[in-house]
């Protein structure tokens, strides 16, 4: 099924309290222009460090206000989800393109639906190789990660590195960091590069080589017993040269040389020895996590910092550090919880607030991305510019003169994952099933 629309492009200021990103950069304003799009910018979306001058020379109409650009525009670009104001602006047939997170916000979707809008969620995009370059999530949760190093070391009333100095040496920062997706593994990175001693742990297998080629130590409750086990393991490795006695050394004096032959049930001979059943799986039982677990309550009082991003899109964060936990930690000790938006990886996190809690600090700060708006907003733009050229084509004959229009291919993968309304209807089930639970209580 095709669907050729127009396409103008409007990027409307953010209005959602502490959003400084703008979701097109000049940079990207230029590339779209040559591209045969118009670009209508909102006066002042640019914030302090993307100038609507800058804009202008780079293309784009700078609007007096957001009901011009929304009047203008056929697809609008943004970062935060709209408000109520905002999808009043907006007309049936205009497409958007933001981070909504449908499953979190299911009646916003529901309004922008029955006001005609198609929707395209940047949380929504798939992830493949081939919509790798459209991943705005990947590029905010990179930043996040870098950022919540950086707060977490800013909280720490210690050096994160050794360090020798006249006055004696001090020992580096123990940081563990439970999550190891984009967000987390760049935590891991940053925290390595300060030199802290950093460990890890999620319950994914194939994060394990992830985390150590990034430096951290995995916490594996497999690799401690045979920590535990290796000294008794080296006994029995050891070549033990077996001596016939009694009755069976007489008789190998005789000759009979089969009487100084060892017992195999006490002795393996070279070259007999048993073979080994390969019992991996591609993920771990429930014995191994559970002994996993119990290595990190072990582990968790040695901590100086703990760094949390585990999240589950669509649903409440899961909580990895319990109150517990945290009375297990030392004083002056430091937790940052990247998932304070969903509820939290800590027991006792609350989004934007730093607590404390037995000498033990709980940070949980929200929308990282939008504390580092320059190269936020420069990746979410290039992420942009990649999903616009993906659900546009190029009408034009001769080439000379080109003419992007919007395609709706819904066989597309990239196009059906991420458009998440469309034609009066919420298309993306999630959603649907979250708009459900709330319609019903």
């Amino acid at each position: 099924m095709y669907i050729i629309l127009p396409v103008k492009i409007g990027v409307p200021k953010e209005v959602a309290e502490g959003e400084n990103r703008v979701a097109i950069v000049p940079e990207t304003v230029e590339k779209l222009a040559k591209s045969g799009f118009e670009v209508v910018v909102e006066s002042g979306a640019g914030r302090d460090y993307n100038l609507d001058a800058a804009y202008e020379e780079a293309g784009a109409k700078v609007a007096g206000d957001a009901s011009e650009v929304y009047g203008e525009a056929d697809v609008v670009i943004k970062v935060s989800p709209p408000t109520d104001d905002e999808i009043g602006h907006m007309r049936e047939g205009q497409s958007l393109i933001c981070f909504i997170n449908g499953p979190t916000h299911p009646e916003t979707v529901k309004k922008l639906a029955d006001a005609g809008i198609t929707v395209f969620s940047n949380e929504a995009i798939p992830r493949t190789s081939v919509a790798q370059a459209m991943d705005a999530l990947s590029s905010m949760g990179s930043i996040a990660g870098y950022k919540t190093a950086i707060i977490a070391t800013d909280a720490l009333g210690k050096y994160v590195p050794m360090l020798s100095t006249a006055a004696g040496t001090t020992k580096a920062a123990k940081v563990m960091v439970f999550g190891v997706a984009v967000a987390g593994l760049q935590a891991i990175a940053i925290m390595n590069r300060l030199g802290a001693e950093v460990f890890a742990y999620d319950i994914r297998p194939e994060t394990k080589d992830q985390s150590q080629s990034l430096g951290a130590t995995f916490l594996d409750s497999e690799d401690a017993n045979e920590e535990d086990e290796a000294d008794e393991k080296e006994k029995e490795d050891e070549f033990v040269e077996y001596e016939p006695e009694g009755f069976n050394k007489f008789m190998a004096s005789l000759g009979f040389y089969s009487f100084a032959e060892p017992p195999r049930d006490e002795y393996v001979v070279e070259g007999e020895e048993e073979e080994t059943e390969d019992d991996s799986d591609e993920g771990w039982s429930k014995e191994k996590l559970d002994a996993d677990q119990e290595l990190i309550r072990e582990r968790l009082p040695e901590m100086d910092i703990v760094i949390t991003t585990a999240l589950v899109p669509g649903r409440k964060a899961p909580v990895l550090v319990d109150k517990a936990m945290v009375e297990s930690m030392k004083p002056g000790s430091v937790v940052v919880d990247l998932a304070a938006e969903s509820g939290g990886n800590c027991e006792l996190t609350e989004a934007g607030k730093t607590i404390e809690h037995e000498q033990v600090k709980i940070l949980g700060p929200v929308n990282l991305p939008s504390e580092m708006p320059i190269h936020a907003s420069q990746l979410l733009s290039r992420n942009m510019h990649n999903l616009i050229n993906h659900i546009t084509e190029d009408e034009s004959e001769d080439g000379d003169e080109k003419k992007p229009k919007l395609n709706l291919d819904f066989e597309d993968e990239i196009i059906a994952g991420t458009c998440i309304a469309h034609g009066g209807e919420v298309r993306h089930e999630p959603t649907k099933e979250a708009l459900e639970k709330s319609e019903a209580s």
